[in-house]
């Protein structure tokens, strides 16, 4: 602790070991037993992706699931889920909209006029809607809730995790050397947090051939499992480019996915 200490650790940028800041809390109307932030250290990746195959798998291993965008600038979760409804709300808050599956979902785009309207905002406002999302959203009972960060290290994913109470994070990359240095940063982000890396998704990782069947690593073989296993993260699963779950993504459809590797994935913290 600095001796110049005032006790606002909301307003301090000093790495104590005594910071204490409070968790934001839930609406009275909801309770959500899991949260799970996906985050990446940059963008590109395929996060959003991730988000949604990882809340469909939770759903389908019975849970009942939600996903709260916090990429407020960049906003996809609700196409992919085919939402295209605004949000409604009463005077306890605002309600999720819910895809066809069951799966309750809250994002910017709910609030906007227009889905093609762009979120000119600064990083404070940004942040204090993430966290609007978790307090003024009618969520219900959620047994599982996915949190889509922004790309990088930087407000977002900082107020996600100071101010909700995460219990673990999934790192999301793709194979090339320059996006593997980055995505340390995000693992070093998490350990900085103390908040448990429950798995890392190499994303874009190989495509598989129509004609001969065999895997081909166009980017070359990426090194992300052997810096998950440098930081001892066991839980590691490789995503491969695939033209249906992207048609599946445009058409709001991707809960019709079936993408086996995420399978086994999810069974592992969910």
């Amino acid at each position: 602790m600095s001796e110049n200490c005032n006790h606002d650790c909301s307003n301090c940028s000093e790495n104590c070991a005594e910071r204490t800041i409070e968790k934001e809390k839930l609406n009275e109307f909801s309770n959500v037993k899991k949260v799970y932030a996906v985050i990446s250290g940059k963008g590109g990746v395929g996060k959003s992706l991730v988000s949604s195959l990882l809340a469909v798998e939770a759903q389908r291993l019975g849970l009942k699931t939600a996903i709260l965008d916090a990429d407020v600038t960049g906003p996809s979760i609700p196409k992919t889920f085919g939402i295209r409804e605004k949000a409604m709300g009463n005077d306890h808050g605002l309600f999720p909209a819910e895809s066809k599956k069951g799966t309750k979902i809250m994002s910017v785009n709910m609030l906007l006029e227009n889905d093609t309207d762009p979120v000119v905002w600064r990083g404070p406002v940004i942040a204090g809607v993430v966290k609007q999302f978790w307090t003024d959203v009618l969520w219900g009972d959620v047994d599982v809730m996915i949190i889509d960060c922004p790309p990088g290290t930087g407000d977002v994913p900082l107020t996600v995790f100071q101010s909700i109470k995460v219990d673990g994070i999934i790192v999301v990359t793709s194979p090339q050397d320059l996006v593997s240095m980055i995505v340390e940063k995000a693992v070093k982000m998490a350990e900085m947090m103390n908040i448990p890396i429950v798995g890392v998704v190499e994303n874009m990782s190989y495509f598989v051939c129509d004609k001969c069947g065999e895997k081909h690593y166009i980017f070359g073989k990426g090194n992300t499992q052997q810096i998950a296993k440098m930081h001892n993260i066991e839980n590691y699963c490789e995503l491969p480019f695939d033209k249906n779950v992207a048609n599946l993504c445009d058409h709001g459809l991707i809960e019709l996915n079936e993408v086996n590797a995420i399978e086994e994935f999810c069974k592992k913290f969910m």
